[in-house]
This record gives structure tokens, sequence and C-alpha cells, in this order.
């Protein structure tokens, strides 16, 4: 199935949601300490996306039971919302999603708890920059694996078990569209971006290994191997020049 090109009305949109999104990150990250319950956190973005007009698009998706996914430590996505209570050292993916006028807008952002290990600390700031690394190849006249070959041209010589089995995905009218944004490619293979294609760019790293299996919930992956795991995300709009990030959070959001 080909991508969908988006016309400036429809990425405007999706600019709204991603703004939402947005706003719930803004309004989160504060709420993340130690002893928090994670089901705490899920109000609190329940709360958010309603009082800004906008539906969750992961909230009843094929049974899903949660306005966030939270994914913990080794738990790298897909992280059901539950009466765990966060402790000071530990990191957890908020992954969240909104709906406005019939367009997505998702993004993951991976949080400290508290004070972290040295090294985990290192793989959130690495994890981002992967992300920004991805973002930036998402430029008309690239090919779709240039996104995936800019993340593992950064994370691979770092030593991180790169996730191979999920991925970046298109957005727009649905969450998940085509095409699947694996985070390893070859530059010179996949289709080739133009300007208005909606992309979720999401980079997931390990501490040890790629390999992951799912829990028993049949929602939750973990690490097959136990190793902490980080997960970031934007979403996207490919143009001419620099790629156009729907869901940037700024600092004078916080309210």
């Amino acid at each position: 199935m080909a991508i969908t090109i988006k016309n400036d009305s429809e990425i405007a949109r999706m600019r709204e949601a991603g703004h939402v999104v947005a706003m719930c990150h803004a309004r989160v990250e504060p709420a993340i300490v130690p002893g928090v319950i994670v089901t705490e956190l899920d109000a609190l973005v329940r709360d958010t996306i309603a009082g800004l007009g906008a539906t969750s698009n992961f909230y009843g998706h094929q049974g899903f039971r949660g306005y966030i996914c939270a994914s913990v430590n080794d738990q790298i996505v897909h992280g059901i919302p539950g009466k765990r209570r966060l402790r000071d050292g530990d990191i957890i993916s908020v992954d969240i999603g909104a709906i406005v006028d019939g367009f997505h807008g998702d993004s993951a952002w991976t949080y400290a708890v508290g004070d972290v290990a040295d090294e985990v600390r290192q793989l959130l700031i690495d994890t981002e920059a992967a992300l920004y690394e991805g973002v930036a190849a998402a430029r008309a006249g690239n090919r779709l694996g240039a996104i995936g070959h800019a993340v593992e041209a950064y994370a691979e010589p770092r030593g991180y078990g790169i996730v191979r089995g999920y991925g970046g995905h298109g957005i727009g009218r649905q969450m998940w569209e085509e095409p699947h944004i694996p985070n390893v490619g070859d530059p010179r293979h996949g289709l080739r971006l133009r300007r208005g294609m909606t992309l979720a760019i999401e980079p997931m790293l390990n501490l040890g290994g790629e390999d992951t299996r799912i829990m028993p919930d049949k929602w939750t992956v973990v690490t097959a191997d136990g190793s902490w795991s980080a997960h970031f995300e934007h979403t996207v709009v490919v143009t001419d020049a620099e790629p156009l990030i729907l869901t940037e959070r700024l600092a004078a959001m916080v309210k």
C-alpha cells in the first residue's frame, strides 16, 4: 500500500493532534517521581486529552486498557498501565496518542524516575539522539531506508541492541498506516520519500541484545535477556527541507 500524501489542511489538523500529545507529555513528566502509581499517570493523560477536546487513539484499540502505553525498565513497548509503583532508579517509556478531527498524533518518551545508573542515563541520551538522527533523514528525495540507516549508524557503534521486530510507521487518518519503518536499513532501499508524507519515527534501543518476547498479557514487549530498554518517538512531516516535527514539546507549553 502506498503512503498517503497529506495536504496543508490535513497537516494542520495533525499539528493540532500533535500539540495535544506534546501537552500530555509536558504535564505527565513532572508527575513521574518515585512512589507514583502508573495508573495515576494514565489518569492524568486521560484528563489532559479530554480537557483539550481530543480523544485517545490508544484506549480501546484492539481491547487495549489504557490511555498510555507504559513500559518500565526491561519493557520495550505496549506496556499496559497498572498498579505498579515506580521506584527511584526506574525508567518508564510513556507512549501517548491523540485524535483531533479524525487525524492522529503519536509520541513516546522515556523518563528517568529519580536518580538512575550512569549507563541507564546514557541509554536515554543516546536513544533520544538516535531519534533525531532518524528524523533528520526523513527528507524528500531520500529512500525510506535512510531513516533506519541513520538510527542504526548512530546506535550500533555504541553497543546497543537495536529492536528489529518493532519500529515506526506511517500515520494520518489511522494511528498505524503504511509503511513500516524499521530502525535499521539501507539508504539505497525503500520507497522514495515525498513532501507531505507523515511518519512516526521511533527507535528502541536495549542495553543488552536485540531479541524480544511478548508477555502473557499479549501486549507488553520485553527484552529477552532482561536488559533495560528506551523508546523515543516523534510524528513528523516530510518536507523539501528540514522535517517538520508535529509533537515537539516546548518549555512554554507547560502550564
